[in-house]
């Protein structure tokens, strides 16, 4: 993990775009791990068809990671012969298997690791020069001492060396980046959305770590801090939802971040918000489930969940990014969002976007900030916090408001916030929460669209960027739609995205075909529509979506 952070930050200093995700074992403590990185001369935002270099410190655990290392006949593997043969799982793909002695090599020179000889191998191999590696190895080792230092640059050097001395015909050929003028962000998903819910507004979050969400909150514990916000660790989920419902009702723009089975135990407290109309944000980087499932794969099985979860008729906000960076505008968008709707707002990410790191341009400033509709209490005015407007939104006092006072709770209510069970309470304030929904602007969001073939595929998440490559390799033969507002629905958008479209490929990452269902149900789509799905770890990868889109331009 060490290497691949290097090569992806010095990647980032030379001028490429990339991308680095990080497979582990079950155990999430550490363990077993493969580094997985793709580099190119323009935006990397997916994991690409296969690898054309694979480099083995060990076999050790060879077969977890297999199906997830596809390799080709003109692909290179690196191994170090001191950990044995070439296992068959291997020498089933036809790859090129070069011996490249990496702890031999590592024991030439006093403190150095078998890790930096292939650290300095690839980053040669690449292109990259010693000042793009050297400034990045002493920020992520620069605080073991000196002499772990001096060892570590001596094994850069003769990983380098190693390199010339391999057969020149086993590398491809790269061309170096010009440089930039403005250096590119290497950054994570997790990253991002912690930096669009402070630029959205957020100044209290309050959550219980969970993989593959809690570097969300290491990343917002000493940034909120700069921009006068707080961040509470609480004891459990239950705690975390509760208390943003109460920053909320003082006020503050307020968020969690979660995984699944955290989102299952904050049904009750978003239901509860829907109600009382306190406007919060949920981050739930979902991994595999159900229950504890694969803490550290990904998986896009929270779906039904987060649109369908909370008991009663509960309108609240789903939307999902669509890459790394758009972690950031999506969080951003959604804090604002809730604050405007006065509602809850769930950020479906995952783990293949949460924990993945890429090199992206800087991106741009400004964007929605929360702005939340206050009240404006006259003296001796009856304060009707749940007013029937035209909109459904009602002006909302904070405690200390004179005047501003009002029950707020769970239970079914009136204008006032009184308790009732009338039929024409109730209906009315259903009828007043559905409104909030079906007035909120989301037409500059609401879903990436691009190319103008007769096949649709629609797409959401993480698997938007894969479903993107495809299409722009479909030679016009189809268009993306890459779901970004899930709820609320986006009829008129859709059967505009949808004008000329004969066909539809709907592609995700889950076992029910989950988003599949929710499309044809709740979406006039064309008369065939066919779905590519499955469970995680394994990503749905371009070629595959590629093939699909072939497959129903051969059936027209």
């Amino acid at each position: 993990m060490t290497v691949g952070q290097i090569l992806v930050d010095a990647a980032a200093r030379a001028g490429w775009y990339g991308l680095f995700r990080r497979s582990l074992g079950p155990q999430i403590r550490g363990g077993e791990s493969a580094a997985l990185l793709r580099f190119g001369d323009r935006p990397i935002l997916n994991h690409g068809d296969s690898f054309d270099l694979l480099l083995a410190y060990d076999w050790g655990n060879i077969n977890r990671f297999a199906a997830e290392l596809p390799l080709r006949p003109d692909s290179v593997v690196l191994f170090d012969p001191d950990a044995g043969e070439v296992p068959e799982v291997i020498e089933r793909t036809d790859a090129r298997c070069v011996a490249a002695p990496l702890a031999q090599t590592a024991k030439s020179a006093p403190g150095v690791r078998a890790n930096m000889v292939g650290l300095g191998l690839v980053a040669h191999a690449l292109g990259l020069v010693p000042e793009d590696l050297k400034s990045e190895l002493e920020k992520a080792l620069g605080d073991k001492g000196e002499e772990i230092l001096a060892g570590s640059l001596e094994g850069l050097r003769l990983g380098a060396e190693l390199c010339e001395s391999l057969p020149a015909d086993i590398w491809p050929k790269v061309v170096r980046p010009a440089p930039l003028a403005v250096p590119r962000w290497s950054i994570t998903g997790n990253e991002a959305a912690g930096m669009g819910a402070i630029r959205g507004g957020v100044r209290f979050v309050a959550a219980y770590p969970i993989t593959p969400s809690t570097e969300i909150l290491e990343w917002l514990a000493p940034n909120l801090t700069r921009v006068g916000g707080q961040l509470v660790q609480v004891e459990d989920e239950l705690a975390s939802v509760n208390m943003i419902v109460g920053a909320s009702f003082g006020g503050t723009p307020s968020l969690t971040a979660t995984s699944g089975p955290g989102l299952s135990l904050m049904l009750e407290g978003l239901g509860m918000a829907v109600g009382a109309e306190f406007p919060i944000t949920l981050i739930d980087v979902q991994r595999g489930g159900p229950s504890t499932g694969i803490p550290t794969k990904s998986e896009q099985s929270d779906f039904n969940i987060a649109v369908y979860g909370m008991h009663g008729d509960a309108p609240h906000i789903v939307c999902a990014p669509t890459s790394i960076p758009d972690c950031l505008s999506t969080v951003q968008w959604a804090v604002s969002a809730a604050e405007a709707a006065q509602c809850p707002a769930i950020v479906l990410s995952d783990q293949n976007m949460g924990q993945s790191r890429a090199i992206v341009d800087p991106p741009k400033s400004g964007g929605p900030v929360a702005e939340r509709r206050l009240a404006q209490v006259e003296d001796g005015a009856a304060y009707k916090r749940y007013a029937l407007t035209n909109d459904g939104v009602s002006p909302m006092s904070v405690p200390g408001m004179k005047g501003g006072e009002y029950t707020a709770d769970g239970l079914a209510h009136n204008e006032r916030g009184t308790p009732s069970t009338q039929a024409s309470d109730h209906q009315s304030q259903l009828d007043k929460r559905l409104r909030k929904l079906e007035t909120l602007d989301c037409d500059d969001v609401w879903a990436e669209v691009a190319g103008d073939g007769p096949v649709a595929v629609i797409a959401w998440g993480s698997l938007t960027e894969a479903a993107r490559e495809a299409v722009e390799r479909s030679n016009g033969a189809a268009r993306l739609i890459g779901v970004r507002v899930i709820l609320p629905l986006q009829e008129e958008a859709m059967a505009k995205a949808l004008d000329g479209v004969s066909k539809v490929l709907v592609v995700e990452q889950n076992h029910g075909a989950q988003f599949f269902h929710f499309l044809k149900g709740h979406y006039s789509l064309p008369q065939t529509v066919e779905s590519l799905h499955r469970p995680g770890p394994l990503p749905i990868r371009p070629v595959e979506i590629l093939a699909a889109i072939t497959a129903m331009k051969g059936d027209a």
